[in-house]
C-alpha cells in the first residue's frame, strides 16, 4: 500500500500523541488561518487535520479526531432544499456555500481515514462519517465537474472510486470509474491536461492519483490510475530545467510565490512520487539525465487552439503559450541559472490595467491580496527554439489611467547588466527609444526583448524600464494619462475599429555566446522585422 497526499499519513505504531500545529483552535477544535478580515477555521485543513489523528491512534488522538469531526461536519450544508446540499462551506465563516470544490478536499481525507482505519473510531462517529460521505459524493454526482477542470475532476474520479468501494455502493463506484475512462480520452485527444503544466495543481492531481492507485481494491482502475499518473510525470520531467530544478516552460495556472521560485523546486515533487510508488521508478532516469538542449511542443485543448512550447538548455528554459487559459496564466516564462544567488532568475509577462500590480488581486479561496498577480490580457504567442514573439489585447477599459503589457525581470538587487541598445542602463526610470532593442542579463542567459508597433490610444505612452516592487520591470504601454473611457474600444459600439496592437519579440541566449549584453542587443537588431497588420475599418458585425 502507498502513502501519498500532501502530508504523509503516520503509521498507527507510534505511541505519543501528535501535537496540535500552531493554527489549531483548541475551542474551536479546527485548523485556522488569520487574514485580513479576521480568524477563519478552514473545512480542508480540519479535514487534513482528522486524517493525521486517527492515523496516529492514540486514545487522545482520537478524542480530539471525534471532537475535530463534530467542528468540520458543522461546514456541511444539511438542508436538502439547499442546490448545494452535502457540500461545505471553504471556512466556518462563510454564510453559505461558495467554493464547490471544498467536498472534493474535504472528501480526499475523510475516505481514506475510514478505509485505513475505520475500525479505530466508535461504530456511532464511523456511522455518521459515512453518512456524511454519502452526503458528500451525492453532491459531487450532481456537479459532475468537467474533466477539463483537470484537480477537481481528478479529486471526482477519486473520491467516487474510492468512496463508492467504501460504501460498497456499485453505482457510485462505477460512475467514478466511467469518469476516469472519459477523462483518460479526453487527455489521449488533445495530448496532455487543459491545466496544463501547472506547478501546484499538478501536485494536487498526482497526490489524489497516489490515493488512488495505493487504496483502490479494483485492478484495472490501479492500472488506469498509474498510467495516467506515469504519462504525467514523464511530461513534467521532461519540463524539469537541470539547472534550476523547476517545471519549465508555459504554466496553465500558477500562484505568485511559484512563479518567483519561492517555494520549493518542483523536481523535489516528483523524487517524492518516485520514493512514494505513485510513477515508476524509470521516470527518475527521465529525470535525471543530461538532456542537453531540446524543445517541447504540446497541446492542450485542441478544439481552442490552445498549445504550448518550451525550449530548455542547461543555461536557461523558456516557455510560451499559444493562449492563456485564464488570469493565473503565466504565458511566457524564462528560467535562468543564477549560480551565485538561492533562487535562479525569472523572466515573465504580463498584461496590467491601471498600474495594478502584486497586492492588488483578491484570491477568494484562501482570502488574501498576496497569491495572485492575475494576467489581465488576452495573449497569442509562438516559438522557435530561444524566440518568441508575443501579442497582447487589452480587456474592456471602461474608466481608466493606463494599460500595458510588461515584462518583469525578478529581483532587480540580482541583475547583471541591462542595455537599451548600445546604451548601459544604470539609472531607472530610463525611456527605450524607438526600434532599440531590450537586454537584461540574469545569471548565465541574455533575454532580449525588441517592442513591436504599440497603438497608443493617447498621447504620453512611453516605453520604459522602471523598478517596480524591487523588479524590473519593461512597460509596453497602449495608454497612460488622465482616467478616461475609449469608446472605440467598446463592442456593440459604432466607433470600434479592432483592437490597439500590443507586442514585442524575445529571444534568448547564453552568455558565453557574446561579450556583453550590447553585442547580443546588436545581433538581434541586425535582424529583419517585418509587421504587417490590415488597415483599421469600422466594424459593422460580420
Amino acid at each position: 500500500m502507498f502513502l501519498t497526499g500532501a502530508i504523509l499519513i503516520a503509521a498507527a505504531t507510534l505511541s505519543q500523541p501528535l501535537d496540535p500545529p500552531s493554527n489549531f483552535d483548541p475551542e474551536a477544535k479546527m485548523i485556522f488561518s488569520d487574514r485580513d478580515s479576521g480568524r477563519l477555521h478552514s473545512a480542508r485543513g480540519t479535514a487534513r487535520w482528522v486524517e493525521q489523528l486517527v492515523a496516529n491512534g492514540t486514545p487522545s488522538d482520537l478524542e480530539l479526531a471525534e471532537e475535530s469531526l463534530e467542528a468540520l461536519f458543522t461546514c456541511q450544508e444539511l438542508h436538502s432544499d439547499d442546490p448545494h446540499y452535502g457540500n461545505f462551506r471553504w471556512y466556518f465563516e462563510d454564510p453559505a456555500v461558495e467554493d464547490l470544490n471544498a467536498v472534493e478536499f474535504v472528501l480526499e481525507h475523510l475516505i481514506p481515514m475510514m478505509i485505513r482505519h475505520e475500525d479505530r473510531l466508535p461504530d456511532a462517529v464511523a456511522e455518521k462519517v459515512r453518512k456524511r460521505i454519502r452526503l458528500g459524493l451525492s453532491e459531487i454526482r450532481k456537479m459532475d465537474v468537467s474533466v477539463g477542470y483537470t484537480n477537481v475532476a481528478t479529486l471526482d474520479i477519486v473520491n467516487s472510486c474510492l468512496g463508492g468501494e467504501l460504501l460498497e455502493d456499485p453505482e457510485i463506484t462505477n460512475r467514478g470509474r466511467q469518469k476516469l475512462r472519459i477523462f483518460e480520452a479526453f487527455v489521449t485527444s488533445n495530448g496532455t491536461v487543459l491545466e496544463y503544466n501547472s506547478p501546484t495543481y499538478l501536485r494536487v492531481t498526482m497526490n489524489a492519483l497516489g490515493k488512488l492507485i495505493g487504496l483502490t481494491q479494483d485492478r484495472e482502475t490501479r492500472v488506469r490510475g498509474k498510467t495516467l499518473a506515469t504519462r504525467l510525470a514523464i511530461g513534467a520531467a521532461l519540463h524539469i530545467h537541470e539547472g534550476t530544478g523547476r517545471l519549465a516552460g508555459p504554466h496553465s495556472r500558477a500562484y505568485q510565490p511559484t512563479v518567483a521560485c519561492e517555494d520549493s523546486p518542483e523536481r523535489n515533487n516528483l523524487l517524492n512520487w518516485i520514493e512514494e510508488g505513485v510513477v515508476p521508478q524509470w521516470i527518475g532516469s527521465v529525470l535525471d539525465r543530461s538532456k542537453g538542449s531540446y524543445q517541447i511542443f504540446e497541446t492542450a485543448a485542441r478544439d481552442w487552439n490552445m498549445g504550448l512550447s518550451t525550449c530548455l538548455t542547461p543555461q536557461f528554459a523558456m516557455g510560451v503559450a499559444t493562449r492563456g487559459l485564464g488570469e493565473q496564466s503565466n504565458v511566457f516564462i524564462i528560467h535562468a541559472n543564477r549560480p551565485e544567488a538561492d533562487k535562479p532568475g525569472v523572466v515573465y509577462s504580463r498584461y496590467v490595467v491601471g498600474d495594478k500590480w502584486l497586492g492588488d488581486f483578491y484570491h477568494a479561496t484562501d482570502r488574501s491580496m498576496s497569491r495572485n498577480f492575475n494576467e489581465e490580457g488576452d495573449f497569442w504567442g509562438v516559438q522557435n527554439g530561444p524566440r518568441a514573439i508575443g501579442l497582447y489585447k487589452p480587456p474592456a477599459l471602461h474608466y481608466q489611467k493606463s494599460a500595458k503589457a510588461v515584462l518583469i525581470w525578478t529581483r532587480r538587487d540580482l541583475i547583471d547588466e541591462t542595455w537599451a541598445g548600445d546604451r548601459k542602463v544604470e539609472d531607472l526610470p530610463a525611456e527605450v527609444e524607438p526600434g532599440e532593442t531590450v537586454v537584461v542579463r540574469i545569471g548565465e542567459a541574455y533575454v532580449g526583448v525588441r517592442p513591436l508597433t504599440l497603438t497608443d490610444l493617447g498621447r504620453d505612452a512611453r516605453v520604459r524600464l522602471v523598478e517596480k516592487a524591487g523588479d524590473l520591470v519593461l512597460e509596453l504601454p497602449n495608454y497612460q494619462g488622465p482616467k478616461k473611457a475609449f469608446w472605440e474600444l467598446e463592442w456593440p459600439g459604432g466607433f470600434f475599429k479592432g483592437h490597439p496592437q500590443c507586442g514585442f519579440y524575445s529571444e534568448v541566449s547564453s552568455v558565453s555566446d557574446y561579450p556583453s549584453g550590447k553585442e547580443f542587443a546588436a545581433k538581434i537588431s541586425e535582424g529583419t522585422l517585418t509587421e504587417k497588420t490590415d488597415p483599421p475599418i469600422t466594424y459593422r458585425g460580420r
